[in-house]
């Protein structure tokens, strides 16, 4: 395979055709298209976008629409079979369930039941995605934040409406502005791994000042300082695991560092809705001894 170029020019044209693929995945993502939202030719494009990403652009646009239709199904009770297959590109739910059972193990009515992420987590291993990671990791001095917090219970697919919740309290108490505090989130627990109704997730809102009693269970909590890992997910927190898996699946052995007894948690870095979602930027904080 032809070694590439690395300049960063190369790289922009590459990450415009990935995140074309993720905003136009119900629509015509042929080499041809493709190879013109890069502006290369249809001809070496192929084996250019393959010899980059690590894996061919038909088998990554399949992943892509699996990918989206798994979250679907396991999130939104009332998506069907029928509506994933015919949003992920298939023309009949059969060829659908026959890819999906290849890809996962299993068919996409025992997936909604009972989501295997790990199966989900290592489909979606792509060598390209991997790499960046590992050089886009950082470690760093974080300082302690005093936040107010309301902590959600149950099943990660509803966390938007508690997120809801707490917006409508930061509107209401004025106490942690969207615009000029920063927002967090504490996952307690692996949502892939966790029963749902085990699993805890805080909303979090910096605060300069004692939280006011209400009656949205918003409370006060402190993210301790110390030194962390750092990793930066760009696009929606929907498929945040695949950036968080590659640190402890490849990073953390060869690091030398050992992980401290503290829950990860995420500095939201983007306001919704004036950034478009695959444009969105998340730091992943992952405590160090």
């Amino acid at each position: 395979m032809p070694d590439l170029p690395s300049n960063a020019a190369y790289t922009k044209r590459f990450n415009a055709v990935l995140a074309y693929i993720d905003a136009n995945l119900e629509g015509d993502l042929s080499v041809k298209t493709l190879s013109q939202v890069a502006n290369f030719s249809a001809f070496h494009f192929h084996r250019q976008f393959t010899a980059f990403v690590g894996v061919p652009v038909s088998r990554y646009v399949q992943l892509m629409r699996l990918r989206r239709a798994a979250h679907c199904l396991s999130s939104l009770a009332e998506y069907s079979v029928l509506e994933a297959a015919f949003g992920a590109g298939f023309e009949s739910p059969e060829a659908f369930s026959r890819a999906f059972r290849r890809a996962f193990g299993m068919t996409p009515s025992a997936f909604r039941k009972q989501p295997n992420w790990q199966v989900w987590g290592s489909v979606f291993t792509i060598p390209h995605f991997s790499r960046s990671i590992i050089m886009q990791v950082r470690i760093v001095e974080f300082h302690e934040v005093r936040v107010a917090a309301l902590e959600h219970c149950g099943a990660p697919g509803l966390i938007n409406e508690s997120v809801r919740k707490f917006s409508e309290w930061r509107m209401q108490s004025g106490q942690s502005p969207v615009k000029s505090s920063r927002s967090f989130g504490i996952p307690f627990g692996n949502p892939d791994t966790t029963p749902p109704e085990a699993f805890r997730f805080a909303i979090c809102g910096e605060i300069h000042e004692v939280v006011a009693a209400n009656e949205f269970g918003v409370t006060e909590r402190v993210i301790p300082g110390g030194r962390c890992v750092v990793v930066r997910h760009v696009g929606s927190t929907d498929h945040i695991g695949e950036t968080i898996y590659p640190i402890y699946r490849d990073w953390l052995p060869t690091s030398g560092e050992e992980l401290r007894d503290q829950p990860l948690f995420f500095d939201y870095l983007s306001v919704y809705p004036e950034t478009p979602q695959d444009q969105w930027q998340t730091d992943i904080y992952v405590p160090l001894q």
